[in-house]
């Protein structure tokens, strides 16, 4: 389904006929929310979803994706909290965020949840530690490891992770301690357009599990993480096609014994269905030259929640009120007082030639890692309003 869906277009109608304008908004369809649900379910089966919270944590979008059946990837116990209110139970929530302080993991077992990511010994330490000061039983680990990310648009850094070797040294010391060693977790890059990624990954994992089987520790799940992309200004695979080669990958490394497996869709599961409406501020050039590009600049920029345009990794597909004119090279740079506030240089965007102050833009995909990466008062401007119908 496209990104302006009826429902979007209607909406913002309406809104400019009530007169309702001031300031960017990004209108989120639940539509295309539910259909991108069933796309996955259909797509990988045997597979238990975990919709990344961080992607666009909006209640509606939650309780959506809980009444459906959906798990929860939280970062934080606020957005555990956020998932315990959507009706998600503790059991469908995992604590993904391999960087916890303890009294927060703590604070997750009080809840009841009992699935923790961790990359190092020192993490496993914290996590046994909180478990025996809770109280709490069954508490499962699972170890994610680096992995390099090629074919991906916003690339993950070696933040996170560690060493396939690394892995299964953290393991068994998890399960020393008293946790139950649960499996292995890797995240391919976000936005990732290569469907066959996730086999290296798995290769890994499967050596992980069989390693940690000669130690008389057997491993259940994986966790595919996620990557799945949402389409920009070029087309992407289909959601079926991923989960074709995943299937192939788990095939190929686990033979019959296919391990438990869990995916975290966030911008593939909400990407498409949010379009930003923003209103331009001011169009200019930087020198009387013919041949110079103009500035376009917006109401909305890296502050005001297109943070992912920062080294131009994603590119939105932009519609305004002239499409269809003549078109010319044009930066796009957002309203704040800071130089990095810059969406598009390197590669400026082609916009028409008509376009002026006060027209409106609209930039879609923007369903994901928007709202979430909104500043709440840098210069003074409100954090980016959202809309769900």
């Amino acid at each position: 389904m496209a990104p302006m869906t009826e429902r979007i277009r209607d909406f913002l109608r309406d809104r400019r006929a009530a007169g309702v304008e001031d300031g960017p908004v990004l209108v989120v369809d639940l539509d295309v929310i539910r259909d991108n649900y069933a796309k996955f379910a259909r797509a990988l089966p045997d597979t238990r979803v975990f919709y990344a919270v961080k992607a666009n944590p909006e209640p509606k979008v939650l309780s959506l994706l809980a009444g459906l059946g959906s798990c929860f990837d939280t970062a934080s116990v606020a957005e555990i909290r956020m998932a315990l209110a959507a009706g998600a139970t503790a059991d469908r929530i995992s604590f993904g965020n391999t960087i916890k302080k303890e009294r927060d993991i703590a604070r997750a077992l009080e809840l009841g949840v009992r699935l923790f990511a961790v990359d190092c010994e020192v993490e496993v330490e914290k996590i046994a530690r909180a478990k025996a000061e809770t109280g709490a039983e069954d508490v499962r680990v699972f170890c994610r490891i680096l992995c390099d990310g090629a074919g991906a648009e916003w690339p993950l850094s070696r933040k996170f992770g560690c060493e396939p070797a690394m892995a299964i040294d953290v393991l068994e010391h998890a399960h020393r301690l008293g946790l139950e060693a649960y499996g292995v977790s890797f995240h391919v890059g976000s936005q990732q357009g290569n469907v066959g990624a996730w086999d290296s990954a798995l290769a890994s994992s499967s050596w992980i599990f069989r390693e940690l089987a000669e130690r008389g520790i057997f491993l259940k799940m994986v966790n595919l993480g996620g990557g799945f992309p949402t389409k920009y200004l070029k087309d992407v695979p289909a959601v079926g096609a991923y989960g074709n080669a995943i299937f192939r990958a788990l095939s190929k490394h686990f033979g019959n014994r296919l391990p438990e497996t869990i995916i975290e869709p966030g911008r593939g599961m909400v990407g498409n269905a949010g379009v930003i409406e923003s209103e331009v501020v001011l169009v200019s050039q930087k020198s009387k030259a013919e041949d110079e590009v103009r500035w376009v600049y917006l109401d909305i920029g890296k502050f005001g929640g297109l943070a992912e345009t920062m080294d131009e990794s994603i590119r939105y597909d932009i519609r305004t009120e002239h499409d269809g004119e003549r078109k010319v090279p044009c930066v796009l740079a957002g309203p704040t007082c800071d130089s990095a506030d810059v969406m598009y240089e390197k590669t400026p965007y082609w916009l028409p030639v008509s376009l002026e102050i006060g027209d409106r833009v609209l930039i879609e995909g923007t369903g994901a890692y928007t709202t979430t990466y909104s500043a709440v008062a840098f210069n003074g401007l409100p954090p980016l309003a959202t809309v769900v119908i």
